[in-house]
């Protein structure tokens, strides 16, 4: 939403403030939404009994309607082994491997997002359209996007987020395809738009996929691991864009790349592998309110 907005507010006020004016415009969250997600924002239930602040848990879990059979499935059985949390368990025998292609993938994925986000009104330029059309073209990107994400967010609830992750990168791949091909303006918005939802759409989809990848007590160094190694490809992406751009390629070869990188991603999510979370299914209870302390009620199953 905030990329989309960011387009329709260029095509209304870029002619008048300039860019600088549009960047004091997206310093705006800093003295907005950041104060309000300080004292807002509850922290997540199963985090806090993962560190055993299970009064805590308990409070935001009656507020929020979280179950409390999920906060407990945070917690640690009694003689469990001993396992490395945060960015130390990131590297752990279990999670080296998945760690290193989730972080590629997330590369891949920012580098198809920043190459359309920056390259595309130019593109659309060099194809013949003018300025405030070409920003058109990166407002119907982002459109795509959001509806992306919240239609692929449901197929990942239903059928796990590894095959629609893989899926999308496959569909970004082939809408970036038929950009090449001469379309009527209908068509072509169209494929532009599902271009979105294969590349920042998908984007979205890797966060999601990552957060709920790793136990709860590395949970949080998986996702910043994935946003942060991702920023690699945020970097490359509109450099890769300016050099591919600056030697020469036509707009269809440029277009071809990116496509290609769309497959690169779809062959790392698939062969990430399944996540195992044995362990944790065997939990403590946390005791009801209005328990007596040191009595653990009878398990229903």
């Amino acid at each position: 939403m905030g990329s989309l907005l960011a387009a329709l507010l260029a095509i209304l006020l870029l002619e008048s403030i300039g860019w600088r004016g549009m960047f004091w415009i997206g310093a705006l969250p800093i003295v907005t939404l950041l104060p309000l997600a300080i004292v807002k924002m509850p922290e997540s239930p199963a985090w806090l009994a993962a560190r055993g602040r299970m009064e805590e848990a308990r409070t935001i879990s009656e507020r929020t309607g979280v179950p409390l059979a999920e906060v407990a499935s945070a917690a640690k059985p009694h003689g469990a082994r001993r396992e490395r949390v945060g960015f130390a368990g990131l590297f752990s025998r279990d999670y080296a491997l998945p760690t290193v292609l989730l972080g590629l993938m997330s590369a891949t994925g920012l580098v198809l997002v920043y190459s359309l986000n920056t390259w595309l009104p130019e593109l659309m330029l060099r194809a013949g359209y003018n300025a405030k059309g070409s920003l058109s073209f990166l407002l119907v990107l982002n459109g795509g996007a959001v509806l992306g994400a919240l239609i692929g967010s449901r197929f990942a609830d239903r059928f796990g987020p590894k095959p629609v992750v893989a899926s999308c990168f496959v569909i970004g791949a082939v809408a970036i395809t038929l950009l090449t091909v001469n379309l009527p303006l209908g068509l072509l918005l169209l494929f532009v738009a599902i271009a979105g939802l294969g590349t920042s759409g998908t984007q979205t989809l890797i966060y999601g996929f990552v957060a709920n990848y790793y136990r709860t007590n590395v949970r949080g160094a998986g996702v910043a691991w994935c946003a942060g190694f991702g920023r690699l490809g945020g970097v490359g992406g509109p450099v890769i864009g300016g050099i591919l751009i600056g030697a020469g390629l036509s707009t269809n070869s440029i277009f071809y790349v990116l496509a290609g990188l769309g497959l690169l991603g779809m062959l790392l999510t698939l062969i990430v592998p399944g996540v195992h979370r044995a362990r944790e299914l065997h939990s403590t209870p946390i005791e009801p309110t209005g328990t007596p302390a040191g009595v653990v009620p009878t398990p229903t199953s």
